[in-house]
């Protein structure tokens, strides 16, 4: 072959001068040459021992795959050492990921090494038919940690899956994430002006978007900072720290606030850690309040050792370092992700039938139609005193324009008409609630309706204001034989719940809010 042809050129180049040379080499013989002082020992094949012992020497001991639908293509019952997590993913190679919707059901996806998690997510909004937006999201969540956090955009999905332990509770949800870039496009701020450095050097209030440029700009030094309780490594015991988010890492001081170099330990690095939210805090890790958050460097890949376990006081504190840590360690990457998920909006994503109507603030304006034809209200005051005479003349005007006929009523399609609406979730229990919302974002205007446990004919509003989950009572009443339904003791009627929903969707009504984003559950 070529090696044995390339090793005996090789060792022509050492031929013995022809006076010592066996005479049987020279004859022809084939008996082995014998071996003189100085002479190089030529060993036939030696080219093709390092291709033998290569693959052995780096290459990982043979263990079971517990996960055999997840092998290559060629159905090897073993792992191979990319599947364990050692290096990155090599390129070209296509890998099997799979994806699970919150009701449960699985879909296994072929993905290549670059794939990243919007691209995943695109695919799953094509195959599922689902309204194509930027707040669908891939989470990774850890089960047995019970820690979850949305993956950025640009992340590679399998990078992610191999740095999983073998055999670990650890998988991908498809769902939606209406926090996800609320950091961009809030009016309020994330930013307590107390937990900022840069509002507190200036000593005034600083806009939010003045306030995202210094976090994207490298040249600035803005500091979070406020207190948090730690959990010490190995014990159940949490103190409270004095905790400082820089963009070299995160510090905490251990002499009250100080910030002098002497009392300021190195708590965790940023670009060597990812930030999890942790949803059974009390439960798993004894943690003082429910809002608990994990920094977890990317090299503990199982078991509660080596996680950083923190928690604040509120939820808004809770967001403001969440967001803080995201914005130092990804930066304008960051918001580039924005951007294009921006851009994506404007294009149609398909062409095919087409999905459901989204109804968003961005997409309304105040029309007036009082004259021959229809103008847009633009005077700020104007648009509220229209809003206002609305809503007194749903109060007062009867059943004659929305209403059906007093027959329809009382019938069974009328009385279930909202069953088919992806906000409504049926007979889900209050905590059960307060979880959907709060794993879709915590943003104002998230809402769902559901049958209501004490009243047996009502249903409840639930919606999402300042970080905190409200219930509304909607009761049914008869009134001349006909239905209709209110949560103002009878002030404001609607004639079904899909025309309750759709007015405060564009009247704020008695609620502290517009209903902006519905919570809904798409089966995979």
């Amino acid at each position: 072959d070529n090696a044995m042809e390339g090793g005996a050129q090789q060792s022509s180049l050492w031929e013995p001068p022809e006076q010592d040379r066996d005479p049987s080499e020279r004859d022809g013989g084939e008996g082995p040459p014998e071996v003189k002082r100085s002479q190089p020992l030529f060993i036939h094949g030696s080219s093709r021992q390092p291709l033998q012992e290569e693959p052995r020497a780096s290459s990982l001991p043979s263990i079971p795959n517990p996960f055999p639908e997840l092998c290559s293509p060629s159905n090897s019952p073993i792992l191979s050492s990319p599947a364990l997590g050692q290096g990155s993913p090599r390129e070209g190679t296509s890998h099997v990921v799979k994806v699970f919707g919150e009701d449960g059901a699985c879909r296994s996806l072929e993905a290549s090494a670059g794939t990243t998690a919007r691209q995943l997510c695109e695919t799953l909004v094509r195959r599922t038919r689902a309204l194509h937006d930027h707040s669908w999201a891939l989470v990774e969540l850890h089960q047995h940690l019970a820690l979850e956090r949305c993956l950025e955009d640009h992340e590679s999905v399998v990078e992610v899956q191999s740095s999983w332990a073998p055999g670990a509770d650890s998988r991908f949800v498809f769902r939606k994430n209406f926090a996800k870039y609320e950091l961009f496009k809030s009016n309020a701020s994330l930013f307590p002006e107390v937990m900022v450095s840069s509002c507190l050097e200036a000593n005034k209030s600083m806009a939010h978007s003045e306030l995202i440029q210094n976090f994207l700009n490298s040249g600035s030094c803005p500091e979070v900072q406020g207190f948090l309780q730690l959990r010490e490594a190995g014990r159940k015991v949490w103190k409270r720290f004095h905790f400082s988010l820089r963009r070299s890492g995160l510090y905490y001081s251990t002499k009250g606030t100080s910030k002098d170099p002497r009392h300021l330990q190195y708590f965790a690095d940023l670009t060597e850690s990812n930030i999890y939210y942790v949803t059974q805090g009390k439960k798993l890790y004894g943690t003082p309040t429910e809002f608990g958050f994990c920094i977890k460097p990317h090299k503990v890949r199982s078991g509660v050792k080596g996680l950083k376990l923190l928690c604040s006081e509120d939820e808004q504190s809770r967001s403001c370092w969440m967001a803080a840590f995201r914005l130092f360690k990804y930066g304008m990457q960051l918001y580039r992700n924005y951007q294009q998920a921006q851009a994506r909006l404007s294009q149609p994503p398909w062409i095919g039938p087409t999905p459901l109507r989204s109804v968003s603030d961005n997409a309304l304006v105040a029309m007036d139609f009082s004259g021959c034809t229809g103008r847009v209200i633009e005077n700020p005051s104007e648009v509220l005193t229209v809003a206002l005479e609305e809503a007194q003349a749903w109060r007062k005007k009867t059943t004659h324009r929305y209403s059906l006929p007093a027959a329809c009523h009382s019938s069974p399609l009328s009385a279930a008409i909202h069953r088919t609406q992806p906000w409504f979730h049926g007979r889900i229990s209050r905590e059960d609630t307060q979880q959907l919302i709060g794993r879709h974002g915590l943003v104002d205007g998230v809402f769902l309706v559901r049958e209501s446990q004490r009243n047996p004919k009502g249903f409840v509003l639930s919606l999402c204001h300042l970080q905190r989950v409200k219930h509304y009572l909607i009761l049914p009443s008869e009134e001349e034989g006909r239905l209709y339904f209110t949560m103002d003791d009878g002030q404001t009627r609607f004639a079904d719940l899909i025309q309750l929903v759709e007015f405060h969707q564009i009247n704020r009504g008695i609620l502290p809010c517009k209903l902006r984003h519905y919570c809904t559950c798409v089966a995979l």
